[in-house]
């Protein structure tokens, strides 16, 4: 505890963390400002049953900030930017060049790659602008507008996102953590006093034991969370003794850390995209003129609405992206010829093509463990509501996980930050 205030004295008296402090914090109060102002027009009684009855849409608003439920002028959030990179995350597999872009030419190939992030960023806002807005005009949230009107709304929200993609780009330049993830993570936070009033509203005296138990079970998820987060698997590495002139250099041992989670929360974000698409479509054409179209939607929808079969298409969707991401992300060749380049092996192990089957086999097994404790931490509020029968007793998984990793994250830069003062 002593060393927590130690270090926290030292934020704030240190000029320059205590600049980017106030940075980030004069970031966040602008992102809420633009977040509470709503395009004109809005149905606030319809848009509120809108989003009752969708959870898809609930869970797209995780990552606009609760810019989606109010309709502000940010409603589309940093939901294009990931998208883009998502994207961009997959193109690395079709386009070696982009690979090597990525993996191979330092920062400046990430430099350019993040460059290309954006400029796909502007056209995927403008179509999830449109998309919406015809949703949203169908479901009678938003007034019938004229092409004039439409056409500035779209125009509006995508500036929208852009500016946020902007702002998150600043923090992460100027102030402290990753930008996006800390835009994300004040959107989730703002939402706590909201949640916490309809816990309260809704309190019944003879559940208290669920209750309880729910707050027992929140802690340990936290706890669970972090745990999993911050484990690694070492992976023992040797230098061998080299002999250059008069001096012995190398025969030093270490480890190489493979994360159990290599992913974080990207997965989830794949497979809510996964999910998504087919809701937002199949409500769009719900109410089309041709009846075969409208039959498939409805079908769809139906199966899409079934809590037992969502949780289980969400949950297969988490293991299989998290294996995905991993692969894209972790390229175990890549490794194995660093490490014979540099002189070092893994003991007991051949350097080479061995190594590398050695690699790729640890990181298949940890990732089983991470990728089921992600598919569990994505189905969480869908398990409490089921067991509790309370729909505010919801443990949002995703929303936790996006919490938990980003003060997990934030807390590692700032100890980084304040080592680089001591010395």
């Amino acid at each position: 505890m002593n060393t927590f205030f130690q270090k926290f004295a030292l934020l704030v008296s240190d000029a320059q963390l205590r600049s980017r402090l106030i940075f980030v914090i004069s970031v966040l109060a602008i992102f809420r400002l633009l977040a509470a102002i709503p395009i004109p027009g809005i149905n606030a009684a319809q848009l509120q049953l809108f989003f009752n009855q969708n959870q898809f849409f609930g869970l797209l608003n995780l990552f606009s900030g609760g810019g989606l439920s109010n309709l502000s002028i940010v409603l589309l959030g940093v939901g294009p930017y990931i998208t883009a990179s998502i994207i961009m995350q997959l193109l690395t597999i079709m386009v070696p060049r982009l690979k090597q872009l990525y993996q191979e030419e330092g920062e400046l190939g990430r430099q350019k790659f993040s460059q290309y992030s954006r400029l796909i960023t502007l056209p995927i806002a403008v179509i999830q602008g449109i998309g919406f807005l015809l949703l949203l005009q169908r479901e009678l949230v938003l007034p019938q507008l004229t092409p004039f009107q439409f056409g500035v709304n779209v125009l509006v929200v995508t500036a929208g996102s852009i500016l946020l993609m902007w702002l998150g780009e600043l923090i992460s330049e100027f102030g402290l953590g990753n930008g996006v993830s800390i835009l994300i993570f004040a959107g989730i936070v703002a939402r706590l006093p909201q949640s916490a009033s309809q816990l309260l509203f809704s309190f019944n005296t003879t559940q208290i034991p669920v209750y309880v138990g729910f707050i027992a079970a929140a802690i340990a998820v936290v706890a669970a969370v972090v745990v999993i987060t911050e484990a690694e698997r070492p992976v023992p590495v040797t230098y061998a003794k080299r002999i250059r002139g008069m001096k012995v250099y190398g025969g030093s041992s270490t480890y190489l850390p493979l994360r159990l989670n290599q992913a974080g929360v990207i997965p989830i974000i794949f497979a809510l995209s996964f999910l998504l698409l087919p809701q937002m479509f199949a409500t769009f054409f719900q109410t089309s003129p041709h009846v075969w179209l409208a039959t498939i939607s409805s079908f769809i929808l139906s199966w899409l609405q079934n809590l037992g079969f969502y949780g289980s298409a969400y949950f297969v969707l988490v293991v299989l992206f998290t294996y995905f991401y991993t692969a894209v992300t972790f390229d175990p060749h890549a490794i194995a010829e660093n490490l014979q380049k540099n002189g070092a092996f893994v003991p007991g192990v051949r350097p080479g093509g061995s190594t590398e089957e050695y690699l790729a086999k640890v990181i298949t097994r940890i990732t089983l463990v991470g990728a089921v404790f992600l598919g569990l931490i994505a189905v969480l509020p869908i398990i409490m509501q089921s067991l509790t029968g309370i729909q505010t007793l919801a443990l949002g998984g995703t929303a936790l996980l996006i919490v938990v990793s980003v003060i997990l994250d934030l807390a590692r830069r700032v100890d980084a930050q304040i080592s680089i003062r001591e010395y």
